[in-house]
């Protein structure tokens, strides 16, 4: 509710004012600018201008000729409320519509990942190779993405991605692909167990990110879960006494994102494999074959190798292409995922389409050379942009970083690496610069570590440091 006006409620008095003044005095007062000692100072809220006098400003021009016109109205509309809450002054209007207005019509801000962290969940896991974005733009307009040119008659969709899934796991009948990993086993689950028991072992309940957890997701769908085992220890026999009219499959998750260590055990796909029952495993990161670089991690060939009827993996992790649920096994079961009506909400676009057969296609992917990266020429990188930096007078070191995976993928690894190393406060003046660069806050240091950044772009990363000094 509004603020009432104390002077319509105030209590009438007849009682002449002894400071009163005659009208006709006050009607010929002489007018004066100047402030009364007691008046309260200018308001800059009262100056807030109008909304479309705003809209009207030539600075705005650009973006009324190319964003929709409710776009810069809900802009200048939040602008001017900042006003009024007194966190910008009027002049500062229309430099924070331009701000606020999405680049080419995407609010996405480009980031120099300088954290070297590869897989920065937050920051969009894998970066696409220059293949796989030419391959999106390709795949903008239209495309037979489920047309035969030659027959004119209905193909199967994306075709060429699965196609080439398979070409790299040839041990798989088929694939299907899906919009993430979790997609992928929520179907699994919903075509093949609902009202049916799904065994997993206690020790691989895991919990995906932002409290998403795995137990949770497969009982949404209508399946039963039995856990096996203990957090620490599982054995064959548990899985085995467990089996019963009720099993639709057994369920082994690689638990990514974290190491159980001391007295533990777990049972193998190998042996899972020889129950009787269907072993779906979730690799979760995304190998489709073995990597020097991360031998502790699983991948669909090697499980699809030792019994897995179906494998599932995430395709913006190690795969380093677009954010895909992959599904590789058995031709009938894949059949049977792909006629649920569920598939139909679950499968990807045209874009995902494109950029999965591209990435596929490649011999390497950015995020498989920056997994590899020489340490010896991070130091070099390092070193050179440290000494650019000392040259425009500012004081830092090169100091040993080690990088990380992410995307819940190798937890224990860390990835040799080297970093310039900056007083904390930079950090924050370099998030909000352009381009914005985001570093590792560490011990009150600001790290940056070159692992993920393209090397062309030291130069620019250079300039971003040197416009915060």
């Amino acid at each position: 509710m509004s603020a009432q006006n104390p002077r319509r409620h105030a209590p009438r008095t007849d009682t002449p004012r002894t400071d009163a003044v005659p009208a006709d005095s006050r009607r010929h007062a002489p007018r004066t600018d100047a402030p009364r000692a007691d008046a309260a100072p200018t308001d800059s809220r009262r100056r807030v201008p109008r909304t479309d006098a705003v809209l009207a400003d030539p600075c705005l021009a650009t973006a009324r000729a190319t964003l929709a016109p409710e776009i810069v109205k809900q802009a200048v509309q939040r602008a001017l409320a900042s006003v009024r809450s007194g966190e910008i002054e009027p002049p500062d209007v229309i430099e924070t519509v331009l701000e606020a207005l999405p680049l080419d019509g995407c609010s996405l801000r480009p980031v120099l990942n300088a954290t070297g962290v590869v897989l920065h969940t937050n920051l969009g896991r894998a970066p696409l190779s220059p293949t796989a974005v030419r391959a999106l733009t390709t795949a903008a307009g239209y495309v037979d993405v489920e047309f035969d040119v030659r027959t004119g008659a209905r193909a199967r969709r994306g075709r060429g991605a699965l196609d080439a899934l398979l070409a790299r796991v040839p041990r798989a009948e088929d694939a299907l692909v899906l919009n993430n990993g979790a997609a992928a086993l929520a179907l699994a689950a919903t075509a093949l167990a609902v009202d049916k028991e799904i065994l997993v072992s206690r020790g691989e309940l895991v919990e995906i990110g932002d409290g998403f957890r795995l137990p949770e997701l497969l009982e949404s769908t209508g399946a039963k879960l039995r856990e096996v085992g203990t957090t620490n220890r599982t054995h064959l026999a548990d899985y085995r006494d467990a089996i019963g009219p009720q099993t639709a499959f057994v369920l082994k998750i690689h638990p990514s994102n974290f190491v159980v260590r001391g007295f533990t055990s777990e049972v193998s796909v190998r042996e899972l494999s020889g129950l009787g029952v269907p072993v779906i495993a979730d690799i979760g990161s995304g190998l489709l074959a073995p990597e020097p670089a991360l031998p502790a991690e699983p991948d669909a060939a090697t499980w699809l190798a030792q019994g897995a009827d179906l494998v599932t993996a995430s395709g913006d992790k190690l795969l380093g292409g677009p954010q895909a649920g992959l599904v590789l096994g058995r031709a009938e079961l894949i059949h049977t995922l792909r006629r649920h009506p569920l598939a139909r909400a679950l499968r990807v676009d045209k874009l995902v389409l494109a950029a999965l057969e591209a990435t596929l296609a490649e011999r390497s992917t950015p995020t498989a050379d920056r997994i590899r990266a020489d340490p010896e020429k991070l130091r070099r990188r390092a070193e050179a942009l440290a000494d650019s930096l000392v040259q425009a007078g500012l004081r830092c070191a090169v100091v040993e970083s080690a990088g990380l995976v992410g995307g819940g993928g190798a937890p224990e690894l860390t990835l040799p690496g080297w970093a310039v190393e900056l007083p904390e406060r930079f950090a924050v003046a370099l998030r909000l610069g352009d381009p914005c660069v985001v570093a590792r806050v560490d011990e009150s240091r600001c790290l940056l570590d070159l692992r993920c950044v393209p090397e062309d772009q030291d130069g620019a990363l250079a300039t971003a440091v040197r416009a915060c000094m």
